[in-house]
C-alpha cells in the first residue's frame, strides 16, 4: 500500500488543511459528557453530514470527503443546546471525483486506501464520536470561525479508538421542532494517532498536512 504516489497520500479524508490559515485545534483530555436535559431531538441520518478536507504540504493536491452520521441525539433546556452526540459511519467515507484531478489517479483507490489498516483501519475502527462537554454562548467568533457562529462548544471526539477533547465555534439554529448545528475546526491528526510513515522524516509522512479540517452539518428533529 505504501507504495502509492505521495499526491495520491494527500487524500487523508478525515480532519482539514493548513493552507487556509485556519486555527488548528489543541486538544486536551478527555471530559465529561454533558447530560441531556428538557427535549431530546432525534439526528436527522439523511440530512446531516461530515465533511473531511486535505492537502499536500502547502496546500498542494487538495483532497475532499463525505462521511455519513448514523446515530444522535441533541437535547435543549429552556430552547438552548446543552448535550447531545453524534456517530460517524468511517465505511461510509467517499472521495468526492472532482477532487482527483490528476490523470493518473484514481479516487476509487484512493477510498480504499484511506479505508485501509495505513490511515482509518475501518474494519477495525468502523465508527467515529463526538460527544458534547459543555456549550456556552459565542463571546466573538473568529475569522475562521463558521458563518453566523454564535456558540462555543466543546466535545470529546474519538477516532481511531482516542479521545481528545476539541472546542470549536458553532452555528447554533434552534426552531419549533428542529434543531441544527454546523461548525468547522481544523485537528492535527497525529494527536489522534493517524499516520502514514514511520516517523516524521518519511517522506510518505512529511509530505502530507499534518491538519485536516473538519466541517459539520448536523440537523436533528423532535420526535
Amino acid at each position: 500500500m505504501k507504495k502509492l504516489s505521495i499526491i495520491a497520500l494527500a487524500g487523508i479524508g478525515l480532519l482539514l488543511a493548513s493552507c487556509n490559515k485556519n486555527s488548528t485545534q489543541t486538544p486536551s483530555q478527555e471530559q465529561q459528557v454533558a447530560e441531556k436535559q428538557g427535549d431530546v431531538f432525534d439526528v436527522d441520518t439523511t440530512s446531516s453530514v461530515v465533511n473531511w478536507k486535505a492537502f499536500h504540504k502547502g496546500g498542494f493536491a487538495p483532497r475532499w470527503e463525505t462521511l455519513s452520521v448514523s446515530s444522535g441525539e441533541l437535547s435543549l433546556a429552556e430552547g438552548q443546546l446543552n448535550a447531545g452526540e453524534f456517530v460517524i459511519d468511517m465505511k461510509s467515507l467517499k472521495v468526492d471525483p472532482s477532487s482527483v484531478t490528476e490523470k493518473d489517479k484514481n479516487y476509487a483507490e484512493l477510498e480504499g486506501h484511506l479505508k485501509s489498516a495505513d490511515f482509518f483501519d475501518v474494519e477495525k475502527n468502523p465508527t467515529a464520536e463526538f460527544k458534547v462537554t459543555k456549550v456556552e454562548d459565542l463571546a466573538a467568533a473568529t475569522t475562521d470561525a463558521v458563518e453566523g457562529a454564535n456558540k462555543t462548544i466543546n466535545g470529546n471526539l474519538t477516532l481511531q479508538g482516542k479521545t481528545l477533547n476539541v472546542s470549536f465555534p458553532a452555528n447554533v439554529q434552534v426552531a419549533d421542532k428542529t434543531v441544527s448545528v454546523k461548525a468547522k475546526l481544523t485537528v492535527n491528526r497525529t494527536d489522534w494517532g493517524i499516520k502514514f510513515g514511520t516517523n516524521g522524516a518519511d517522506p510518505a509522512e512529511w509530505m502530507i498536512s499534518k491538519d485536516i479540517e473538519i466541517g459539520v452539518d448536523v440537523k436533528a428533529t423532535k420526535p
